[in-house]
């Protein structure tokens, strides 16, 4: 089955006039980027380099999903099931279920849509590290019609530093529409770059005091983005 499925990915990328590139990772367990996403050809490209490196491609979906027949038969095309009610939080479980599986490559489009986002969503980033696994960076280029497998990266927990490493391998991997493609960034490095905010920020006034922007508003009763926990939403 393996060299059946190597031979329908090779054949299909060489009538689309692709090129596959890196190579088979040597760890059983990793989450993998998916990136860029900017269409549903998106889909079939994933799975062609799949099938030629033997990834062990496994994607997320709702628990509801995998009831009956049909949840059984997603759960053969590597549907992991997952309930954002858990208790444990969804990058809690997620990385339990990686690190209960003997092999696993968790596909995360840490874009979370085809249109174009400001921000990455964190989930790829901490569920690795929560799993203590690393991250594998797969990628589609349309602009030089390759695709395949770039480096493994181990989080550090230094969200910077180890987005830098990503940012640079993907600021040359173009998508089919790249003018749906946001930049590789997470919403916690602009939080974490900004510091305090004043309640100027918050009111529009200058305050006679400088009062950090939670007390700010609170007075004002206005719903703002505030600094937060990672996003555990993939």
């Amino acid at each position: 089955m393996k060299g059946f499925k190597r031979f329908l990915g090779r054949a299909y990328l060489r009538i689309i006039g692709w090129r596959w590139e890196g190579e088979r990772p040597d760890v059983p367990r990793y989450v993998l980027i998916a990136a860029p996403h900017t269409s549903n050809w998106d889909l079939p490209h994933m799975l062609a380099f799949a099938f030629i490196f033997d990834i062990p491609l496994a994607w997320m979906g709702k628990h509801t999903l995998f009831k009956g027949f049909g949840g059984r038969f997603l759960l053969s095309l590597g549907g992991v099931p997952v309930d954002r009610r858990a208790p444990q939080g969804l990058v809690k479980q997620v990385a339990e279920e990686i690190n209960r599986r003997d092999q696993i490559a968790l596909a995360v489009p840490p874009e979370g849509t085809r249109s174009r986002a400001e921000y990455w969503k964190s989930g790829f980033y901490y569920m690795a590290l929560e799993a203590k696994v690393p991250i594998l960076m797969g990628f589609l280029d349309f602009a030089g019609k390759r695709g395949g497998y770039g480096p493994l990266l181990t989080p550090t927990g230094d969200v910077k530093a180890d987005m830098d490493v990503i940012r640079a391998f993907y600021a040359d991997k173009h998508g089919r529409y790249p003018e749906m493609a946001g930049p590789v960034r997470l919403r916690s490095e602009d939080e974490d770059e900004a510091g305090p905010k004043l309640a100027s920020d918050a009111l529009g006034r200058e305050p006679s005091v400088e009062v950090p922007i939670e007390t700010a508003a609170a007075a004002a009763d206005t719903e703002l983005e505030m600094p937060r926990e990672p996003q555990l939403a993939v």
